[in-house]
């Protein structure tokens, strides 16, 4: 600014004010170098320094929590493993407990099955005692209602005397009489 301040009262005494703009000054480049020198190092002291600093911080917490993410990603790795491990071992469990479940649902059948053979055999048993003296008390019966009807012939026999004839009609007769019961 100086510079232009200079070469613009430059200008003023005579010169081309626009020569003067462009005209080279060693010491204007010197100063202007120190300038530059001590606003770079201004820079590098309070910009630069504290700039990095805060980047490598950054870089630093960055890393933290890639390192802690893949930490975690691990972690969820190794669970989700030991979640699978227990599931396939729950399955096997449980097609186990549905195994032994079946077996001891067969075995019961089996004994519930026998034991209704072993009732329907006694029960089989009993009904063919009941059958057989139902039989013998029907056959007793008859028995008792033929000798009473023999008795009954033999009672018409006496009161009438038989003849060949007679007698074929009074067995044949007894004979019906014995077959309708």
């Amino acid at each position: 600014m100086l510079n232009i301040l200079s070469s613009v009262s430059a200008a003023a005494e005579g010169r081309d004010w626009y020569e003067a703009l462009v005209s080279i000054d060693p010491v204007t480049i010197v100063f202007t170098l120190i300038n530059t020198l001590i606003i770079f190092l201004i820079f590098r002291i309070f910009l630069y320094k504290p700039v990095c600093k805060i980047l490598d911080k950054r870089k630093e917490l960055a890393a933290a929590e890639i390192s802690e993410a893949q930490k975690a990603k691990e972690s969820a790795e190794a669970a989700e493993k030991e979640y699978k491990e227990r599931l396939a071992d729950a399955k096997n469990e449980a097609a186990e407990i549905v195994k032994q479940a079946t077996l001891r649902a067969q075995k019961r059948e089996e004994e519930i099955v026998s034991e209704a053979n072993q009732k329907a055999a006694e029960i089989r048993a009993k009904a063919d005692e009941n059958i057989e003296r139902e039989k013998q008390r029907a056959i007793n019966e008859i028995k008792d209602e033929i000798s009473e009807m023999v008795v009954m012939a033999a009672g018409k026999v006496v009161e009438k005397e038989i003849s060949a004839k007679d007698n074929e009609e009074l067995i044949s007769k007894f004979l019906s009489e014995v077959g309708t019961v």
